[in-house]
């Protein structure tokens, strides 16, 4: 059976929004997009790129399939990141979206999305892979889906933005099983649910 794996770049006070650039998520007047883009190293490329190349999927989002579908599409086939985005299954979740979606490998999904999600986790023989899509992850997290969580912790601190861990109704118990830190201070951290085996 596949995991999900919710991948996030987070501030060191847990802010998601807008990483790669200055206009990726101006919503709600956000204004500091772009904060990942001083601390490159090789060691994060490599987690980065590993993550995307070993899933079997992407779940996604309205939002991030919408920023995502109008760039990488017009990438170089050759770009190591545009290749598997391209080419694996795009799984998206929303409510104002319709089929067809113009992305290729792109599917739907509507309506129960917790029982189609357990159902797709079976259907998957590699990790599904969660990339920004903030909503969704609340939904996730709240229906105990998330298999995984590899965060990547940049030592900035915002003070404002969506984040990934916003008001819970209940505690939830993870447990480290992965950590290490790059050249320019990411933090490279990987968790499952306590109950985990």
């Amino acid at each position: 059976m596949a995991k999900i794996v919710l991948s996030e770049f987070l501030t060191l006070d847990g802010v998601m929004q807008g990483p790669g650039s200055a206009d990726e998520d101006r919503s709600d007047g956000f204004d500091k997009g772009g904060w990942q883009l001083g601390y490159p190293d090789d060691m994060l490329g490599k987690y980065v790129l590993d993550g995307l190349a070993g899933a079997g999927g992407y779940l996604l989002g309205r939002r991030t399939y919408d920023i995502f579908a109008g760039y990488w599409p017009n990438q170089p086939a050759d770009n190591r990141v545009a290749g598997p985005m391209n080419s694996l299954p795009k799984f998206v979740v929303s409510r104002t979206l319709s089929e067809p979606l113009l992305w290729a490998s792109s599917t739907l999904i509507k309506g129960d999305v917790a029982s189609r999600l357990w159902q797709l986790k079976l259907e998957i023989d590699k990790n599904i892979l969660v990339i920004g899509s903030g909503d969704l992850a609340q939904t996730l997290m709240a229906n105990d889906l998330v298999d995984e969580y590899r965060l990547m912790v940049y030592p900035v601190m915002l003070g404002e933005g969506k984040r990934l861990f916003r008001d819970a109704d209940a505690t939830k118990r993870l447990r480290l099983t992965d950590s290490q830190s790059t050249s320019t201070g990411v933090l490279l951290l990987t968790y499952v649910p306590a109950y985990a085996t």
